[in-house]
């Protein structure tokens, strides 16, 4: 029997996952539900394959998952997702994850896949490695704010919080018309033409409101 782990934080998945593998040669060791009881459950059971939610409190699937390949551990892991974003399913595939399986269908594909993961497949869907490759190259992209000055790159930040030209001049001790020439000179510079696009450019670089560029 190969011993799994399942870590998931709705009871109800957890036990439809367990009535699947009832009569397969997949026996499930531990159920728990959440990250943190994820990395204690594989430390005391010693799974021979590791099935994580993606969202998870106290750490995600891709959290678990890079704390494992940290500590050396490189044992098979199968993500469930009802959703994964570009940005961690890139993550996921640098920490080599085996498989990614969407929760939706997963009751008829999850046997057959630990079955492929343990024989050493690595069970990826082509549109996930397509989205995979693209966010990489977007990363590798050189960011359009690398030619912005400090002062630009502050005002910038400023903006995305959603803060007015009034209170950018008061917190860099400028006048309201200086914000404004810095503010068309960045337009120029990034191709844009409002504080609108200006704020999705840093979103879209994936920079939150309030993270420094």
């Amino acid at each position: 029997m190969t011993s799994v782990l399942l870590a998931d934080d709705h009871a109800f998945i957890r036990a439809g996952v367990e009535a699947v593998l009832a009569q397969t040669d997949f026996h499930m060791v531990a159920a728990v539900g959440s990250g943190a009881e994820a990395l204690a459950a594989v430390k005391q059971h010693d799974p021979d394959i590791c099935v994580l939610d993606v969202a998870m409190p106290d750490g995600d699937g891709v959290s678990v998952l890079e704390a494992l390949r940290e500590q050396g551990d490189d044992r098979p892991v199968v993500l469930l997702t009802a959703q994964i974003d570009d940005g961690r399913l890139l993550d996921a595939l640098e920490a080599k994850v085996n498989a990614v399986l969407s929760k939706e269908g997963a009751e008829g594909l999850l046997v057959e896949t630990l079955a492929k993961v343990i024989a050493g497949e690595r069970v990826i869907a082509p549109d996930l490695a397509e989205r995979a490759r693209n966010e990489a190259t977007r990363r590798r992209a050189p960011s359009p704010f690398a030619t912005l000055t400090p002062r630009e790159r502050t005002i910038v930040t400023f903006v995305a919080q959603g803060q007015r030209n009034r209170d950018i001049a008061c917190e860099l001790g400028i006048t309201e018309g200086t914000v404004k020439v810095y503010l068309h000179s960045l337009y120029q510079k990034l191709g844009i033409e409002n504080r609108t696009e200006l704020a999705v450019l840093v979103l879209k670089q994936g920079k939150g409101p309030g993270s420094q560029l």
